[in-house]
């Protein structure tokens, strides 16, 4: 297990940063899963339930609408829909706010773990006690976070009219917040401070933070799109089938389950994909700060003058 230890405190380029978070992520996927589920029972029948009322809210609006299901109103009016919608809506907001912060968290403290026990002798129960214990920060950098989210979005709005400074904008903002995240785990700072440390060692090195985010978010997409790609085919053929053939929703509850479950693994897969996202911000910081302070080249040149003497 050692030899396959990633060593993550070196000035990587950007090429090296790419190569390393797959490398990582090849070797690290089945136990973060693991950790992921381990952790995320109670989101996970959360987000179950908001599929159900979207699914039943969309469902049942463009029934009534269209009338192509057969179904004709009875005590289900449009004012119904709308309730289980708005209640979907404010349920996944909820949900995706409180499990964001844990799984940043949880991310954040597996690297950590990682890099502190040289990627061995470290279980699910570690990464959830460090993340246990830095809750209060974890709260507060969330609650930042709206008002910093809040600017960034009257700013879109002014820029609208230039895509790529917006979409310039929006990663560096993933960036930044990624990189402060780990740093306020790693060197134990508060909150604000992390964001100014974060800030510093992003702005520095501006076209690597973007072109890491950029690139790694871009394929992290597309590999969980293809992980999608049964499921997504089985409910387009299914969706046609019923569209074609007439037939009522109501007259099975087929549709709904398929639906629902098939929402579901949407989210939870969004979900996931924001956990990745962090690795990447993880091997990031350990770049940068490393290019920055040299603190593990340091380290190596006086332990090599110690063992000289």
């Amino acid at each position: 297990m050692k030899d396959k230890y990633i060593e993550l405190r070196i000035n990587r380029d950007f090429g090296d940063i790419l190569t390393t978070y797959f490398e990582f992520l090849r070797q690290n996927i089945k136990k973060f899963t693991n950790v992921f589920l381990s952790y995320n029972g109670v989101f996970l029948i959360g987000l179950l339930i908001t599929s159900y009322l979207l699914v039943s809210g969309f469902v049942g609006l463009i029934s009534e609408s269209s009338g192509i299901y057969g179904i004709s109103g009875g005590q289900n009016t449009d004012e119904t829909y709308w309730y289980y919608i708005i209640a979907g809506g404010v349920l996944f907001f909820l949900i995706f706010l409180v499990a964001s912060g844990l799984n940043f968290s949880l991310s954040t403290s597996y690297i950590l773990k990682y890099e502190e026990y040289k990627g061995v002798d470290f279980d699910k129960t570690m990464v959830w006690n460090h993340s246990k214990s830095k809750l209060g920060r974890t709260f507060l950098f969330i609650l930042l976070l709206v008002p910093m989210y809040l600017v960034l979005l009257f700013v879109l709005v002014i820029i609208s009219f230039i895509p790529f400074l917006g979409n310039l904008v929006q990663i560096f903002m993933t960036a930044w917040i990624g990189v402060s995240y780990v740093c306020m785990f790693e060197e134990d700072k508060g909150v604000t401070e992390a964001l100014g440390e974060g800030w510093n060692l992003v702005t520095k090195n501006f076209w690597k933070s973007i072109g890491t985010n950029f690139i790694l978010a871009l394929l992290n997409f597309l590999l969980l799109s293809l992980c999608m790609l049964v499921p997504i085919i089985i409910i387009s053929v299914f969706t046609f089938h019923i569209i074609e053939n007439n037939i009522a929703v109501d007259s099975s509850i087929t549709p709904s389950i398929l639906y629902t479950v098939g929402l579901c693994l949407l989210l939870i897969i969004f979900l996931y994909s924001h956990c990745l996202s962090q690795f990447v911000n993880g091997i990031l910081f350990y770049a940068l700060h490393e290019k920055t302070y040299n603190v593990n080249t340091r380290s190596k040149i006086e332990q090599i003058g110690q063992s000289d003497q």
